[in-house]
């Protein structure tokens, strides 16, 4: 019970995640590389308009965000590091 319980907490959290928001927004010229991480340091250090800079806005709490952003951006690495270099792959889910 308590292992579904935590389960579902992390999901919820996971959808205020500034790494889930910025691959979301797909923003023209917005960082790739650490991105959600970049957006938390960004607001935490009193930058303005994240909107403008990475196509989202941040988290409402960027400080309990940030460790949850830099453990999924660097599982995601390798993903992000191709995008950057500008390499394609049509990647497709299902059965």
């Amino acid at each position: 019970m308590k292992r579904t319980l935590c389960g579902l907490l992390v999901l919820g959290l996971l959808s205020g995640c500034a790494t889930v928001r910025t691959l979301d927004a797909n923003k023209p010229g917005a960082p790739v590389v650490y991105a959600g991480t970049r957006l938390d340091l960004y607001v935490i250090n009193g930058g303005c308009c994240p909107r403008d800079h990475y196509g989202t806005d941040a988290p409402a709490y960027p400080g309990l965000d940030l460790p949850g952003s830099m453990l999924l951006d660097t599982l995601l690495l390798p993903l992000s590091l191709l995008t950057a270099a500008g390499v394609g792959f049509q990647a497709t889910g299902g059965l």
